[in-house]
């Protein structure tokens, strides 16, 4: 399973994110490429323990959901819900440069890969380290497909 933990998935991540289109559209949902790169940027303040994210948890999320979305070999499904606080035009934060938000983004990768402290996550629950690095390759990943990176 790829994580942020190793530093060539970390590089192949900002390629990926080099190669975006800022004008790209999306192959599934509403959010436009700069603002899926504000929401990555606040889903990582959210682990962080910087910005909040109401819980939306229970036995289920913190278990079964969590060694899927963590651990299956599939892609995250299109179309999940995430909490209000990241969404883009209610909580999360709006696009501003696109040079500097990516950089941000990028930025966040790294720091995340150095971090042994992190909060709890709003839908999973207590999550270890390696657990928060793998989710950050793949909730990366899933937002880099669907800007078709």
């Amino acid at each position: 399973m790829s994580t942020l933990a190793e530093p060539n998935v970390r590089t192949k991540c900002s390629e990926r994110i080099a190669r975006l289109d800022p004008n790209a559209g999306p192959k599934w949902g509403r959010m436009t490429a700069p603002q899926m790169i504000c929401h990555l940027n606040d889903s990582f303040r959210v682990g962080a323990g910087e910005k909040y994210a109401s819980p939306d948890t229970n036995l289920f999320k913190q278990t079964v959901f969590k060694w899927a979305a963590l651990h299956s070999p599939f892609p995250w499904p299109h179309g999940v819900p995430t909490r209000p606080e990241l969404m883009q035009g209610t909580g999360g934060t709006p696009p501003a440069n696109w040079d500097s938000d990516c950089a941000t983004l990028r930025a966040w990768m790294h720091a995340f890969a150095d971090r042994t402290r992190f909060a709890v996550h709003p839908i999973f629950g207590e999550m270890s380290r390696a657990d928060w690095l793998i989710w950050g390759y793949r909730h990366i990943d899933h937002h880099l497909r669907q800007f078709g990176q």
